[in-house]
């Protein structure tokens, strides 16, 4: 077994899951951090940069779901490997087909992008000047891409292994060059020329390239990635497993910003500077949602190391508690962001329209952040026992079938405020469409007729 490799099947289970949970907490908290440094400064740039970024954010977050598909697979079959007590250069292949596979991957969804980013953008519609402010920031971000992608597999080498601090000090190291280095090239300094939302991009890839190195530095010291016997040796196995957890994790995790895609455009038909406030807005969402998406980072290698171990009672006491959790914690910060709305909205606003339509999302949607702590908690753990095609259904059925037609309509007939409207209840929707896939794969009991009726239709 590696140095530092954890066994996750024996413990207070709580403290199992604090022990992942809290370091990546803190990774994901500086991660989230560099979006809304890029936000401020690029505000200070022009409204056209910031509604920009806009449209940009949502694409790439879509695109970047590639690489928190195949860490879902990379990391489901490691550390239900684990979970089975298998030979170190079993487990070690298993985590080098899963970074080959993953730079591969990158590298062409990066040149694809690259190449119609301008049609994409157009689609969304974005009018001529953001365009040009777009396309000035996909260029240098498409050369980040694999670079984060490597960054990324690494760290759910980690994690399976049930080091948490190792890859939430990488997402940290991340975020500090990024936050150091972004500004300095957005409004120029000495000899570094301004380069405006460019430099948002330029920033990402310095930070993704420095940290990327230091990623495959510890993963070699520790053991945890290393030369190995037969590196070949079930490659093709392997990235069917990959492939079958990784691609409908990467579909569950790309519908959610291909959707915020189309509900940008839905917005976009109000005004860019709802635009821009809408997107400021759901970064600090981001933001404050930093413990339940640490809760999902966690939660994957103690079900997984579980349910490879056949100790199921231990993976669903797991989901119980990120589930309660989610629900606390989401109220919680519906509070807070109600009360302190308007100072955050201003804090972010290029322009009194931007202002006001943050303020109302954050006012309005808030209340329903328990729902997507709670989808994102499950659908974690529904990859982690390679039950992904639920979790690919769970996010399809929230975004296409709930969220973007409902803010289409709303904004129809309610303006802005029908797509607030229609994002409450899409969480709503993804917390109870939760409950109901992991009562049909046996990661709850939950007796409740709401929950255990429709969960008889799920197969298995």
């Amino acid at each position: 077994m590696a140095e530092n490799t954890r066994d996750l099947t024996e413990g207070p289970i709580w403290k199992t899951l604090a022990m992942l949970a809290g370091p990546m907490m803190l990774g994901i908290l500086a991660v989230i951090s560099t979006g809304l440094v890029d936000a401020y400064f690029l505000a200070k740039v022009s409204s056209d940069a910031l509604a920009a970024v806009g449209f940009v954010y949502p694409v790439t977050t879509a695109i970047s779901s590639l690489s928190i598909g195949l860490s879902a697979g990379a990391g489901a079959i490691i550390s239900q490997a684990l979970g089975r007590k298998e030979s170190d250069d079993d487990v070690t292949r298993r985590g080098l087909h899963s970074l080959g596979i993953g730079i591969v991957l990158a590298v062409i969804a990066g040149l694809l992008f690259w190449l119609l980013d301008g049609l994409l953008f157009q689609a969304l519609g974005a009018d001529r000047a953001v365009l040009d402010a777009a396309l000035r920031y996909t260029p240098l971000w498409c050369l980040s891409f694999p670079f984060l992608v490597s960054m990324m597999l690494i760290n759910s080498v980690f994690r399976a292994h049930g080091s948490g601090v190792a890859s939430a000090g990488i997402m940290v190291f991340s975020a500090v060059v990024n936050v150091a280095t972004t500004p300095m090239f957005i409004v120029g300094w000495g000899p570094v020329p301004e380069m405006g939302i460019a430099g948002a991009a330029m920033g990402t890839l310095v930070a993704m390239v420095t940290a990327s190195i230091l990623a495959g530095y510890l993963a070699l010291r520790s053991g945890m990635l290393q030369p190995c016997s037969e590196p070949f040796r079930d490659l093709w196995r392997n990235a069917k497993i990959i492939a079958g957890i990784g691609g409908p994790a990467a579909a569950s995790n790309a519908i959610n910003p291909a959707g915020m895609a189309l509900v940008t455009a839905a917005v976009a038909t109000v005004g860019s500077a709802s635009v821009g406030g809408f997107g400021a807005a759901t970064r600090v969402e981001s933001f404050m949602a930093v413990p339940l998406l640490a809760l999902s980072a966690g939660i994957g290698p103690v079900v997984g190391q579980n349910w490879g171990a056949d100790k199921r009672y231990r993976a669903r006491r797991a989901l119980r508690l990120c589930l309660g959790f989610s629900v606390g914690y989401g109220l919680l910060v519906a509070l807070v962001l109600t009360v302190f709305a308007e100072p955050i909205a201003n804090a972010f606003g290029a322009s009194e329209s931007s202002t006001q339509a943050a303020e109302s999302y954050l006012r309005v949607v808030g209340w329903s952040l328990f729902g997507f702590g709670m989808l994102v908690t499950g659908n974690a753990a529904l990859n982690a026992i390679s039950k992904s095609g639920h979790s690919m259904t769970l996010s399809i059925a929230r975004v296409l079938v709930v969220y973007v037609p409902l803010a289409w309509l709303g904004v129809t007939l309610f303006g802005y405020a029908g797509i607030l409207g229609a994002a409450v209840l899409a969480n709503v929707f993804g917390a109870w469409a939760v409950l109901v896939a992991a009562r049909a794969t046996d990661l709850l009991t939950l007796d409740a007729l709401p929950v255990a009726v429709p969960a008889k239709a799920v197969p298995d």
